[in-house]
Formats: structure tokens, sequence, C-alpha cells
């Protein structure tokens, strides 16, 4: 009889698990499903990849697709530049001009300074993302060179995220040579940086700081998600591109999350990235639950 009861008792934690299973599949599928249907209300092209920082369980469509990054290229540049730093073949306290060659329109401030410009690397990095300052960019591009951004993405598996241009270079724009990448890599990427594993726990760390350093007002992530929740991320958009990768520091289920639109006309949906981000956010709350659907925080 004792065997039986354990037996019995056996049978129904194993029958309690499997409907939590169950319900957690159910919600997954639901969250995939409405994601699907806002993606597919945009005429133009739309890749996802969110990673949940916890248990490394994802959400992706067209997540292998490879998109146009615009500014979100940024964050493989400014790795490059700690790499390189970690290496000591430069300090971040080095000061360097900005060169003319190097000064380009768009985001940013230096273009338009008339002053000689010298700041140390460290700054010209800061500048590049809180500001996405195209001439710091271009600056931190020569220093480090273009190939070793993109061989050091091969290194780490991420065959498809390339720097191919400096930016604001239209004939390179117009040779198709972009700077790309896929949901499914720029994601990844971010939870490396996350689990503190891109150099040692430190540069990672330090990376990231930068990123959290952005504009809330320039994140259409941030707008599916409470203002209390804090993100670390970069923006990047151009003519018919608009992308943004994330880190998303949910209480108890932290995930990142890249959002990557290409061939926008003037009739998308601009609030395309902030309505995924939306059920998303929404979707990992929901795993902060107990095993009965309470969700005990916010």
């Amino acid at each position: 009889m004792k065997k039986f009861l354990l037996l019995i008792g056996f049978c129904i934690i194993q029958l309690t698990a499997f409907a939590q299973f169950l319900a957690r599949d159910i919600l997954k599928q639901k969250a995939e499903n409405d994601l699907k249907e806002i993606i597919a209300s945009s005429p133009s092209l739309t890749g996802l990849m969110a990673i949940d920082l916890t248990s490394g369980e994802t959400i992706g469509i067209n997540f292998d697709g490879v998109f146009t990054q615009a500014s979100a290229i940024k964050i493989p540049i400014l790795m490059e530049v700690y790499k390189q730093a970690h290496e000591k073949k430069f300090a971040l306290t080095d000061i360097k001009p900005l060169q003319p060659i190097n000064t380009v329109a768009g985001s940013g401030i230096l273009n338009v300074m008339t002053d000689p410009v010298n700041l140390s690397i460290r700054n010209y990095c800061m500048l590049m993302i809180g500001l996405s300052d195209n001439s710091a960019t271009n600056t931190l591009i020569e220093l480090v060179g273009m190939k070793n951004v993109t061989n050091t993405m091969l290194s780490l598996g991420f065959s498809n995220t390339r720097l191919q241009r400096k930016m604001i270079d239209q004939p390179a724009s117009l040779r198709n040579e972009e700077n790309i990448s896929t949901p499914a890599e720029a994601a990844k990427l971010l939870k490396l940086l996350f689990d503190g594993k891109f150099i040692d726990a430190a540069t990672s760390n330090e990376i990231v700081s930068i990123l959290q350093k952005n504009p809330i007002e320039n994140s259409k992530i941030a707008v599916g998600v409470p203002g209390n929740v804090k993100i670390a991320f970069k923006t990047g958009g151009m003519g018919g591109v608009s992308t943004e990768w994330a880190i998303v520091y949910l209480k108890n289920r932290p995930y990142a999350i890249a959002v990557m639109e290409n061939y926008k006309t003037s009739a998308t949906p601009s609030t395309i990235i902030s309505s995924i981000s939306k059920r998303v956010f929404d979707y990992y709350s929901m795993m902060k639950a107990t095993k009965y659907g309470v969700i005990l925080d916010n």
C-alpha cells in the first residue's frame, strides 16, 4: 500500500508539472501568434528575436533575415574599440584629433564644431552611442579598422554581422556595401554582453553601461515598456530602415530583444517596434508568475 501511495503521489507531481509545462507552452504560442499578426500588419519586412536571459528561451520571427543596421551597428564598433584597448593597442584615455575626412553630416554634434576637436577615445565612444555621432563613429572606425570589426564578430560566431562602410557614405550604399546583421545575432550579442562573456565581466559591464546612457526618448522599445523598467539600447534609422537592439531589465526576468525593419515606406506604421516591444514585455511578465499564474510583483 505504501508503495502504491508513493506511486500515486509521484504521478500527481508529474501531472502537475506537465500541466504547468502545457500552460507555458500555450502562453508562448499565443504570444508568437500575436507577434506574427503585429508584424503582418506592416507592409515593411520585419524581423524579431527575443531571448529570455534567465532561461535562454527564445521567440523569433524572420530572425535569420539580414537587415541593414544603420546606427545599431555602432554596438559592434564599440565592442571592437574595447577589445583593442584590452589588447593594449591604445588606451581609452588617449587623445585623438577629429580629422576633416571623418567629419560627416547626420546625427551628432561634432560636425558643427568650429574649433579643433581633440577628445579621448572613451569620449568618442560616448558620443557615438549617446548622441549617435557619425563623425565620432568614423573616427573610431578609422582607429580600429573596418575589417577588424567584422572579423571579431565572425570569431564570436556572428557571421552575418558586418561593418562594410563608414557612416554617411552614399556611394558605398549604392554599391550595396551596407552595415548588416540579423535579429538572432543582435540578440545573442546582447546576451553575450549581459552574461559578462565579451572579453571579461568588467569590459562587458562597461559597454552595457554606455548603452544605458542613451536618451530614453530615442527608444521605440521603451515605449512598450513601463517607465520604471531600465533598458540598455541602441537604435538605428535611415531611409527605409529602422532597427533597435535592447536589453530590458524586467525584474526577475530580463531579456534581450532586437527588432529590425526595412523596405519601409511612408505608409509603414510608425508604431510597429513599440507594439512588438509591448507584447514581448507582457509575455515575459507572465513568465515571472508562480506555477498557478500568480504574478507577485511588477
